[in-house]
């Protein structure tokens, strides 16, 4: 059974994003073993330089890194990175799983991610040019995912 690993920064605080989340987690649990890992985000001053910014991306992205599997496929999440129809998404994800086992998306906190990190992506996506909370885009990849999921195996699902 192919591992889908959620590697994130920030801890979710509203009752209406856990819910969400568990929920999708569980209807998950059908298709795949699920595992999300919430990762301190580091306190972002008042006053924010691009120094400081690169130190806590840096900071951020160095405690990611040390929890991924060695032998996982790499899918971060990044502003500019591809935008994919559900439809493609779901036929990136088929295509890995007969690749790997392993499947490690990664969200990194308000500042985003490293450059590090993003080059030692395999791929990289975006949801939209939109700027959303991060805590809501996990909300967002885990619906994508279990639509995949749905299209993949030619499930209904709404559209």
């Amino acid at each position: 059974m192919l591992t889908i690993n959620i590697i994130c920064i920030g801890k979710i605080k509203e009752s209406y994003l856990k819910d969400a989340i568990k929920e999708y987690s569980k209807r998950l649990s059908k298709y795949c073993k699920l595992s999300i890992l919430e990762l301190p985000d580091e306190k972002i001053p008042d006053k924010l330089n691009q120094n400081i910014s690169n130190d806590i991306k840096n900071r951020e992205s160095t405690s990611i890194l040390n929890h991924i599997k060695k032998d996982s496929y790499i899918i971060c999440l990044d502003l500019n990175g591809k935008e994919l129809s559900s439809e493609e998404f779901s036929n990136n994800i088929e295509n890995l799983s007969l690749q790997t086992s392993n499947i490690t998306f990664v969200i990194g906190g308000s500042l985003g991610l490293s450059p590090d990190i993003l080059q030692k992506a395999h791929q990289k996506i975006c949801f939209s040019r939109m700027t959303f909370p991060h805590q809501l885009i996990r909300v967002f990849l885990l619906e994508q995912i279990f639509r995949g999921f749905k299209i993949s195996n030619g499930e209904t699902y709404h559209r």
